[in-house]
């Protein structure tokens, strides 16, 4: 059981129909799709490659730009979907992966591998944070479409107290690979739009 995919051709096609829904800018399957090539690149630094990949495809699968608990309810798909396919514990290791996407802080795990994944699992999700300018405003564009229905004034309220969360981290990532390559130029896309938010 352990060894066989978690996700299989069927979970990914009635996932993929979630990722396409009209209302997805930014968190749609592209998203995933980058996700899933980042756990590729660093396949060697992951201890268990599928239950990271399980979390890749369930952790956005519930996103209601209104709602405060889509990662609660994306967690609770997964371990109702992935029920029976793996072991519990495992099934868990998942479902916390995904609620620290509510906060992208490091969760407490007992297991120092499980948390090694984890912590690569949401330095992969903030990934777009450290891309070149163009891909930056391009994911801050999408994601203001997303919450079109906030008005202009609030969003950059909101918006500017989220970003200056990040920037007051000692770090923004959690793992020496994604400091080394994305860190400085996530400072400078958050301050940049910051600024421009504040301005």
């Amino acid at each position: 059981m352990e060894n066989e995919p978690l996700i299989d051709e069927a979970l990914k096609s009635e996932l993929a129909l979630l990722y396409r829904a009209e209302d997805r800018h930014y968190h749609s399957l592209a998203h995933i799709g980058a996700m899933l090539a980042l756990a590729e690149e660093y396949r060697r630094l992951l201890h268990d490659r599928s239950a990271v990949e399980a979390a890749i495809w369930f952790h956005d699968a519930v996103y209601d730009s209104r709602a405060k608990d889509n990662e609660a309810k994306s967690a609770a798909l997964a371990e109702q979907k992935l029920s029976g396919r793996t072991t519990p514990e495992r099934l868990a290791h998942i479902a916390v992966m995904i609620n620290a996407t509510a906060t992208h802080q490091l969760p407490p795990l007992d297991d120092e591998k499980a948390t090694s994944d984890a912590a690569l699992f949401l330095d992969m999700d903030l990934a777009i944070l450290g891309a070149e300018p163009d891909a930056f405003d391009a994911y801050e564009k999408a994601v203001r479409r997303e919450y079109g229905w906030v008005e202009e004034p609030m969003w950059r309220t909101g918006r500017a107290a989220v970003l200056r969360s990040f920037l007051a981290r000692p770090h923004i990532f959690h793992t020496a690979e994604f400091r080394q390559h994305l860190e400085p130029r996530a400072r400078q896309n958050l301050e940049r739009s910051l600024a421009a938010l504040e301005g």
